[in-house]
C-alpha cells in the first residue's frame, strides 16, 4: 500500500489536554494503514509518496454509525406514521420476510455507498443474510462490525449459524471486519437463548450487539412482567460479562446506569436519535451514562426508520435533543458532540485503540470534509461548522485504512450506477406487505 500525504489540510486532533481542536493547515501523513505523522504543513513530500491536495479541507476522523441494518434502506419510506408497534408488526416484519440473500447483497451495497458519500467509514450492522453483507463490505473496502440478527422463535439451531458467521468472518477483509452474537432482544429472545448466545461470544472471543431497553415501554413491560429491567435481564444471563453494544437505551432507569456502569469498560451504548423522534421513543440519558463512565456512540438505525444513514444528522440533533431535554443550552457543548461522533463511538464499538482519532499509530480511516460550501461562511468556527453546518455531501474524500475508497465524491471501489438499477428492478416485490409471513411478532 503506497505511502500518502493529505496536504494543508485543517485537522481534528485532541489537543494536550485530550480535547478535540482544530489546528490549521497541516500535514498529514499515512504509511500503509496507519496515521503516521501529523505537521505543519510546508515540508515537500518524500519520493514516491501520492499527495492528497486538502486546501479548505477539514480532516477529520471517519465517521462511526455503531448501529443500523444497513439492507434496510430497500424499505425506505414504507412505513412512514405508526407507532413503534404497528411499525414492526404492520409493515417492516411483514416487509422482510421478502429478503432473500441476493436482496441483501444489493441493500448493503446501496447503504454503504450512501455512508461513504456521507463520510461513515465504520459500521455496525445487526441484519439477516450476514454473509452476503460482509461480502459487499469487503468489496466497498470500508470497516465494518457484523452480527447476524437472531430469535428464539426459530429454535436453537440459529444460533450455530450465526455463530459459524461470526468465526468465519471475524478478521475478515484484512482486519477490516470484526463479528458478533447478535441475539435481537430480551423481549424477543428468552434467557436460555441469551445465555447460549453468550456462550458462543466467549468460544469465539467476541463480544454481542444486542437491542434492549429500547424505550420506557419495553421496560415497565418487563418490570411487570419480571420483576427485573431489560439490562437487569442482561446482567442475569452474561450478556454483560462480555464486550457488549447495546442499541437505543431510552428505557434506561437509575439503576439500570448503576449497573452499566460497574461494566463500563467493555459496554457501549449505540443512541439514533432521529428513529427516536420519528417513533416517539424518548431519548437516552446520554450526559448519565458519560458521567457514568459508560461509552455512548452516534448511530442512525436502519433507514426504515430514520431515512438515511448519515450521521452528520445525527450527530446535529443529538446535540440539539440533549439541550431540548434539559432545557439548558449549556448542554452538550460542540466539544463533547464531537468526543462522541469520534472516540465515543469508536470506544462504544471496543475499537477505540484503532479509529476514532486522528493521531499517530492510528488505522487511517480519514475523511476530509469541504468548507467551501456558503452554509460554512464565514468559517468563524470549524467545530461548529462540523456540528451545526455540515453536510453528508460535503464529504469530499475518504480513506479506510490507508486506502482512498472515495475521492473528490467520486467512488473508486464501487460501481454506482449498477447498485442503483440492480436495486430499481426489485422495487415492487420488496414493497409487497404479507403480515401472516412477518418473521417475528413484536410484543414488549
Amino acid at each position: 500500500m503506497a505511502d500518502t500525504c493529505i496536504r494543508d489540510c485543517h485537522a481534528l486532533v485532541p489537543d494536550t489536554s485530550g480535547a478535540l481542536t482544530v489546528v490549521r493547515n497541516q500535514d498529514i501523513l499515512v504509511r500503509g494503514n496507519r496515521i503516521a505523522e501529523i505537521r505543519p504543513t510546508g515540508r515537500p513530500p518524500e519520493p514516491g509518496v501520492t499527495v492528497l491536495e486538502g486546501q479548505r479541507m477539514l480532516a477529520m476522523p471517519g465517521l462511526i454509525n455503531t448501529h443500523t441494518h444497513v439492507p434496510m434502506v430497500l424499505f425506505r419510506g414504507l412505513a412512514e406514521d405508526v407507532s413503534f408497534e404497528r411499525w414492526f408488526n404492520e409493515f417492516v416484519w411483514p416487509l422482510e420476510s421478502n429478503l432473500t440473500e441476493a436482496d441483501v447483497y444489493w441493500g448493503a451495497l446501496l447503504g454503504l455507498l450512501e455512508m461513504i458519500e456521507g463520510g461513515v467509514t465504520t459500521a455496525a450492522d445487526h441484519y439477516f443474510f450476514m454473509d452476503q453483507v460482509a461480502r459487499a463490505v469487503e468489496e466497498a473496502g470500508t470497516r465494518a462490525h457484523l452480527g447476524w440478527a437472531v430469535f428464539s422463535s426459530r429454535g436453537r439451531g440459529v444460533l450455530d449459524e450465526t455463530a459459524a458467521f461470526a468465526e468465519r468472518w471475524k478478521g475478515g477483509a484484512g482486519g477490516r471486519i470484526t463479528t458478533c452474537m447478535a441475539p435481537h432482544a430480551p423481549f424477543t429472545c428468552d434467557d436460555g437463548f441469551l445465555r447460549a448466545s453468550v456462550e458462543h461470544a466467549s468460544r469465539i472471543g467476541v463480544g454481542i450487539h444486542i437491542h434492549a431497553a429500547e424505550d420506557m415501554n419495553q421496560t415497565n413491560a418487563s418490570v411487570e412482567r419480571r420483576g427485573l429491567t431489560p439490562i437487569q435481564v442482561l446482567r442475569d444471563t452474561g450478556v454483560l460479562s462480555v464486550p457488549a453494544l447495546i442499541a437505543h437505551g431510552c428505557g434506561l432507569l437509575p439503576q439500570d446506569i448503576e449497573l452499566l456502569a460497574r461494566y463500563r469498560k467493555h459496554v457501549g451504548i449505540a443512541h439514533a436519535p432521529k428513529t427516536y423522534l420519528k417513533l416517539a421513543m424518548g431519548i437516552t440519558p446520554i450526559h448519565a451514562l458519560r458521567k457514568a463512565g459508560v461509552a455512548v456512540g452516534l448511530a442512525t438505525d436502519g433507514a426504515a426508520s430514520n431515512n438515511t444513514l448519515d450521521v452528520f444528522e445525527s450527530l446535529r440533533l443529538m446535540a440539539l435533543m440533549q439541550k431540548h431535554e434539559a432545557m439548558d443550552p449549556e448542554v452538550m457543548p460542540i466539544a463533547e458532540a464531537l468526543d462522541i461522533a469520534t472516540r465515543g463511538s469508536a470506544a462504544a464499538m471496543g475499537l477505540g485503540d484503532r479509529i476514532g482519532t486522528l493521531a499517530p499509530g492510528y488505522q487511517a480511516d480519514i475523511i476530509l470534509v469541504d468548507t467551501r460550501g456558503a452554509h460554512w461562511q464565514p468559517p468563524h468556527n470549524l467545530t461548529a461548522g462540523l456540528v451545526y453546518s455540515a453536510r453528508a455531501s460535503d464529504v469530499h474524500t475518504v480513506m479506510v485504512d490507508g486506502r482512498v475508497i472515495l475521492q473528490e465524491r467520486r467512488h473508486l471501489t464501487l460501481d454506482k450506477e449498477r447498485i442503483l438499477a440492480e436495486v430499481a428492478g426489485t422495487m415492487e416485490r420488496m414493497a409487497r406487505r404479507v403480515p401472516e409471513a412477518r418473521i417475528q411478532r413484536y410484543q414488549p
